[in-house]
């Protein structure tokens, strides 16, 4: 199945699992999965959450950020991937000053 991103309408999502700010996401899924693309602007996080019934992988494409893995920090770079299990908890955040490159990623979210 072929997912067409570049002409997908992005939702704005304001305090993304009370985060700051909001999240532009493309996504698809099928109740098995959830796939998306996202961009989070400078300063905008995806709050702290806990995967309870699934996991999630993020790859980055472009920027740099942070991501928060129970209660580490983790440096995020254009193709560095982060892996958070069923059980575990995250938190992805664009901590780049205003003005800077937006934090673009890809995230895929299996039901397990």
């Amino acid at each position: 199945m072929r997912l067409d991103f570049v002409n997908m309408e992005a939702e704005r999502i304001p305090h993304m699992r009370g985060g700051e700010k909001e999240v532009a996401l493309k996504s698809y899924s099928d109740g098995k999965n959830k796939i998306m693309l996202g961009r989070l602007i400078p300063g905008a996080t995806i709050g702290l959450h806990t995967h309870e019934t699934n996991s999630e992988t993020v790859y980055i494409l472009s920027g740099t950020g942070k991501m928060l893995c129970d209660g580490v920090y983790e440096d995020l770079a254009p193709g560095v991937c982060t892996y958070c299990p069923k059980g575990h908890q995250h938190s992805l955040m664009n901590d780049n000053p205003e003005g800077s490159e937006d934090l673009v990623f890809f995230a895929v979210v299996p039901e397990q």
